[in-house]
């Protein structure tokens, strides 16, 4: 088999976005928010979390703390007590604590809206800032998650593990304009069909297009 070069590597990341899209196109966010603040903070639990957890103690939190001042006022024992089914509870009850009082210190309660400023704040790495960027509509990324580092690899897209060396590669085989399409349509398809241990290759939309690198590929069992 010829080594795909390039261009051709470009152009099977680009129909593979095209086929996810046709399938799945209501593919959005699946946290629940409704303010930047909101959205900063439910991306943040969702470190080690399913999105459907986050979604079930961010009502209360929400409610009871619905400005960064609020955060900052709190104590992370305040906190914990919204975050006990959450992983990692401790740790981001302390950093919602920080975070908080590092959003009235230095952007005057508000969340700023950059990429790179995200980042610097307590709790928040390069892939939440990512996260929230593309979702505020401020900033341009190709945040990789757990599931677009698993399937990037496996559908031969990049040959690194590392999430910066994979968004980085990702970047270059799709046009900055698909970059927020790529990321939420290849998560949903990992959510959906390409799981970690039994990938479902025989309902997969994007099967022709994917070497299936590591996969064990076996027949649907009979029901």
């Amino acid at each position: 088999m010829p080594r795909e070069t390039r261009a051709d590597k470009q152009q099977r990341a680009s129909a593979i976005i095209d086929r996810l899209d046709h399938a799945m196109p209501e593919a959005k966010i699946e946290l629940d928010s409704t303010t930047p603040l909101e959205l900063l903070v439910a991306v943040a639990l969702s470190a080690q979390t399913t999105d459907k957890r986050v979604n079930l103690v961010t009502p209360a939190l929400f409610r009871d703390f619905p400005t960064a001042q609020h955060y900052a006022r709190a104590t992370p024992k305040q906190l914990e007590g919204y975050l006990k089914t959450v992983g990692l509870f401790r740790n981001k009850a302390k950093n919602l604590a920080a975070l908080g009082r590092e959003l009235v210190a230095r952007h005057g309660g508000a969340v700023p809206t950059t990429r790179a400023e995200l980042a610097q704040l307590p709790g928040v790495g390069l892939k939440t800032a990512g996260v929230v960027a593309i979702h505020l509509g401020s900033d341009t990324a190709f945040p990789v998650d757990t599931h677009v580092l698993r399937l990037s690899w496996r559908m031969g897209l990049t040959s690194n593990t590392k999430p910066d060396d994979v968004e980085a590669d990702l970047q270059k085989l799709l046009p900055v304009t698909r970059w927020f399409q790529g990321h939420q349509l290849i998560i949903w398809h990992g959510r959906r069909v390409c799981h970690a241990r039994s990938p479902e290759c025989h309902r997969c939309v994007v099967a022709e297009l994917c070497p299936k690198r590591g996969v064990k590929v076996t027949k649907p069992e009979k029901r």
